[in-house]
């Protein structure tokens, strides 16, 4: 434990939701703190008390206006480690640029990694994140990272929401997302199916009109389509047409990080799913996307909300005080009690 030293909580204006949410589960209150804009689109910051030999963990998720955001994060960083912090932890619940992370063809960037490069330069030592894209982003740092995983979440979720869950098949989208939908398989004792999929159609007006192979039999049960993120949603619409055309019994999608970037909300309003579930590691206005992606009610039945927001805060609180108190945080990636 850092003695003499207390946990400070800052926050950039990517997600200040979530960060007074994790402030509160530490008991302890953000760190007054004015990032804006001058005229010329510069970034200034103030950070409104002593910070110095103190724990820093600065909360700033990657999503819209995802530049400014991770110029802030490294000003952020900067202004604590010239202002004498001991430890300055970066806590991003959703890595930028990290669908970046390996060349796709030649003279492609690998911008994960400088994105990295940036963090550590300006001073940052140590990592909190969930979920990356891909795992192999931990090695583009030299300082430590923590990622954490949303799955035990998901564990809980399935196991007290989603009826007849043991009568259940995990599904991945693509074979990219294998991996992660065999572990959560593995733990809920259920099987897993795998969609073999072409990536050639990408626009948001055809969703779903591509390729499908599914490996695996969902014929009467219930399919869960468990993926990192949705950005256009065009993965999830075409995978739940499938699971219906093989004869799933009711689709629900889990889902890491909710982009919604470039989603047609109207289109996902039309797909044969039964509730979209993700989290906040992007801010997430639950109600009013329930009122675009929720279908009309049938007569006489009472509207269900079709979107789902699972709260990371207490998970990334906890990290951090366990952080803060030199102690093990891999009671965070086991199965989380109901």
């Amino acid at each position: 434990m850092h003695n003499g030293n207390s946990i400070k909580v800052l926050s950039g204006n990517s997600h200040l939701e979530l960060a007074q949410g994790i402030a509160e589960h530490l008991g302890s209150p953000l760190v007054p703190c004015v990032v804006k804009k001058f005229s010329n689109g510069e970034i200034n910051v103030s950070i409104g008390e002593s910070v110095r030999d103190e724990d820093v963990f600065i909360v700033q998720t990657g999503c819209l206006e995802t530049n400014d955001h991770v110029m802030e994060l490294l000003i952020l960083i900067s202004a604590c480690r010239t202002a004498s912090a001991r430890r300055i932890t970066a806590v991003i619940p959703c890595y930028p640029y990290s669908r970046q992370d390996r060349k796709e063809q030649s003279r492609s960037p690998i911008t994960a990694k400088l994105i990295a490069n940036m963090i550590a330069v300006a001073g940052c030592d140590h990592i909190i994140t969930m979920d990356l894209h891909a795992s192999q982003i931990q090695g583009f740092f030299d300082i430590p990272v923590d990622n954490l995983y949303c799955e035990p979440l998901f564990v809980r979720y399935i196991k007290t929401e989603i009826e007849g869950w043991r009568n259940s098949v995990i599904v991945s989208p693509d074979a990219g997302g294998a991996r992660r939908a065999t572990s959560l398989a593995d733990k809920l004792g259920v099987d897993f199916a795998l969609i073999n999929r072409s990536r050639e159609v990408r626009s948001t007006e055809n969703l779903g009109d591509v390729a499908q192979f599914l490996v695996g039999d969902v014929k009467g049960k219930n399919a869960i389509l468990i993926d990192d993120m949705i950005d256009t949603g065009a993965t999830v619409a075409s995978a739940s047409k499938t699971l219906k055309e093989n004869g799933a019994a009711k689709v629900y999608v889990i889902v890491s990080h909710g982009l919604f970037a470039e989603t047609n909300l109207s289109s996902i309003a039309t797909l044969p799913i039964e509730r979209l579930i993700v989290t906040n590691t992007i801010p997430q206005n639950a109600g009013s996307l329930n009122q675009v992606i929720t279908p009309p009610p049938s007569p006489g039945k009472p509207r269900k909300q079709r979107m789902v927001v699972i709260d990371i805060s207490p998970t990334l609180a906890e990290s951090i005080r366990r952080t803060h108190n030199g102690e093990s945080i891999s009671f965070l990636f086991g199965e989380l009690q109901p």
